[in-house]
Protein backbone atom coordinates (compact mmCIF):
# COMPACT_ATOMS: atom_id res chain seq x y z
CA UNK A 1 0.00 0.00 0.00
CA UNK A 2 1.56 3.14 -1.09
CA UNK A 3 2.12 6.09 1.70
CA UNK A 4 1.48 8.99 -1.12
CA UNK A 5 -1.01 11.07 -0.78
CA UNK A 6 -1.50 11.29 -4.56
CA UNK A 7 0.21 9.71 -7.56
CA UNK A 8 3.94 11.37 -7.13
CA UNK A 9 5.76 10.67 -10.79
CA UNK A 10 9.68 11.75 -11.08
CA UNK A 11 8.00 14.27 -13.67
CA UNK A 12 6.64 15.97 -10.39
CA UNK A 13 9.97 15.92 -8.90
CA UNK A 14 11.70 17.48 -11.77
CA UNK A 15 8.87 20.70 -11.66
CA UNK A 16 9.90 20.88 -8.21
CA UNK A 17 13.60 20.77 -8.57
CA UNK A 18 13.55 24.23 -10.72
CA UNK A 19 11.66 26.03 -7.71
CA UNK A 20 8.39 27.45 -7.33
CA UNK A 21 9.67 30.48 -9.35
CA UNK A 22 11.45 28.82 -11.53
CA UNK A 23 14.97 30.43 -10.90
CA UNK A 24 16.67 27.36 -9.85
CA UNK A 25 17.46 25.71 -6.31
CA UNK A 26 19.94 23.97 -3.81
CA UNK A 27 18.69 20.66 -5.98
CA UNK A 28 19.97 22.44 -9.12
CA UNK A 29 23.40 23.24 -7.84
CA UNK A 30 24.25 20.61 -6.18
CA UNK A 31 23.08 18.17 -9.17
CA UNK A 32 20.85 16.13 -6.49
CA UNK A 33 17.94 14.64 -8.70
CA UNK A 34 14.86 12.20 -7.60
CA UNK A 35 15.65 9.19 -9.19
CA UNK A 36 13.03 6.55 -7.96
CA UNK A 37 10.03 6.27 -6.14
CA UNK A 38 8.25 3.01 -4.45
CA UNK A 39 5.80 2.59 -2.59
CA UNK A 40 6.81 3.83 0.82
CA UNK A 41 10.32 5.59 0.06
CA UNK A 42 11.73 7.64 -2.41
CA UNK A 43 15.59 7.95 -4.09
CA UNK A 44 17.50 10.81 -4.92
CA UNK A 45 21.47 10.67 -6.29
CA UNK A 46 24.15 13.54 -6.22
CA UNK A 47 27.39 13.37 -7.99
CA UNK A 48 30.34 12.96 -6.01
CA UNK A 49 32.46 15.69 -7.31
CA UNK A 50 34.84 18.27 -6.65
CA UNK A 51 31.86 20.59 -6.76
CA UNK A 52 30.57 19.26 -3.54
CA UNK A 53 33.97 18.07 -1.94
CA UNK A 54 35.82 19.62 0.94
CA UNK A 55 38.81 20.99 1.17
CA UNK A 56 40.48 17.36 1.21
CA UNK A 57 39.10 16.11 -1.78
CA UNK A 58 36.11 14.29 -0.24
CA UNK A 59 32.37 15.02 -0.17
CA UNK A 60 31.86 17.76 2.61
CA UNK A 61 29.27 16.30 5.19
CA UNK A 62 27.03 19.76 4.60
CA UNK A 63 26.00 18.01 1.44
CA UNK A 64 25.17 15.03 2.52
CA UNK A 65 23.54 16.39 5.00
CA UNK A 66 21.81 18.65 1.59
CA UNK A 67 21.16 15.32 -0.04
CA UNK A 68 19.54 13.81 3.06
CA UNK A 69 17.21 16.60 3.66
CA UNK A 70 16.09 16.98 -0.11
CA UNK A 71 15.35 12.95 -0.53
CA UNK A 72 13.33 13.20 3.14
CA UNK A 73 11.82 17.04 2.36
CA UNK A 74 10.28 15.82 -0.78
CA UNK A 75 9.21 12.42 0.63
CA UNK A 76 7.27 14.69 3.46
CA UNK A 77 5.39 16.58 1.19
CA UNK A 78 3.96 13.84 -1.27
CA UNK A 79 2.54 12.38 2.26
CA UNK A 80 0.79 15.44 3.15
CA UNK A 81 -2.25 16.92 1.04
CA UNK A 82 -0.42 19.45 -0.60
CA UNK A 83 -2.75 21.87 -1.51
CA UNK A 84 -3.60 22.50 2.22
CA UNK A 85 -0.46 22.03 3.93
CA UNK A 86 3.45 21.52 3.27
CA UNK A 87 6.16 20.53 4.99
CA UNK A 88 9.52 21.64 6.23
CA UNK A 89 12.24 20.23 7.65
CA UNK A 90 12.46 20.77 11.61
CA UNK A 91 15.50 18.73 12.54
CA UNK A 92 18.13 16.82 11.30
CA UNK A 93 21.05 14.64 11.74
CA UNK A 94 23.30 12.77 9.98
CA UNK A 95 26.69 10.18 11.00
CA UNK A 96 29.44 10.23 8.24
CA UNK A 97 30.38 6.89 8.14
CA UNK A 98 32.60 6.35 4.79
CA UNK A 99 34.34 9.27 2.89
CA UNK A 100 33.72 9.52 -0.69
CA UNK A 101 35.67 11.12 -3.16
CA UNK A 102 34.44 10.04 -6.57
CA UNK A 103 31.32 8.38 -8.69
CA UNK A 104 27.20 9.06 -7.23
CA UNK A 105 26.14 9.11 -4.02
CA UNK A 106 22.54 7.31 -3.73
CA UNK A 107 19.97 8.10 -0.56
CA UNK A 108 16.93 6.44 0.11
CA UNK A 109 14.33 7.44 2.47
CA UNK A 110 11.73 5.60 4.31
CA UNK A 111 9.52 7.12 7.10
CA UNK A 112 9.90 6.19 10.66
CA UNK A 113 6.82 8.24 11.93
CA UNK A 114 4.08 9.55 9.49
CA UNK A 115 1.77 12.00 11.98
CA UNK A 116 -0.92 15.21 11.55
CA UNK A 117 1.51 17.89 12.42
CA UNK A 118 5.40 16.47 11.94
CA UNK A 119 7.08 12.68 10.04
CA UNK A 120 10.37 11.38 10.26
CA UNK A 121 12.41 10.25 7.81
CA UNK A 122 15.40 7.96 8.19
CA UNK A 123 17.89 8.20 4.91
CA UNK A 124 20.50 5.74 4.26
CA UNK A 125 23.30 7.39 1.82
CA UNK A 126 25.37 4.29 0.01
CA UNK A 127 28.51 5.57 -2.54
CA UNK A 128 28.66 4.01 -6.50
CA UNK A 129 29.73 0.50 -4.79
CA UNK A 130 27.14 0.01 -2.53
CA UNK A 131 28.86 1.17 0.84
CA UNK A 132 27.13 3.07 3.28
CA UNK A 133 28.82 6.65 3.85
CA UNK A 134 25.95 8.24 5.98
CA UNK A 135 23.20 7.69 8.27
CA UNK A 136 20.83 10.76 8.47
CA UNK A 137 17.05 11.28 10.47
CA UNK A 138 14.79 14.19 9.49
CA UNK A 139 12.17 15.51 11.35
CA UNK A 140 9.74 17.70 9.19
CA UNK A 141 6.96 19.82 10.59
CA UNK A 142 3.65 19.97 8.68
CA UNK A 143 2.16 23.38 8.11
CA UNK A 144 -1.27 24.36 7.32
CA UNK A 145 -1.53 26.97 4.34
CA UNK A 146 -3.19 29.93 4.94
CA UNK A 147 -6.53 30.00 3.23
CA UNK A 148 -7.37 32.94 0.45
Amino acid sequence: MSIWFREVTLENCAKMDSGLHGKGTLMKTLGIKITEIGDDYMVATMPADPAVHNPLGIVHGGANVALAETVASYAANFVVDFENFYCVGQEINANHLKASRKGELIATTKPVHIGKRSSVWEVLITNSAGELCCISRMTAAVVARKAG
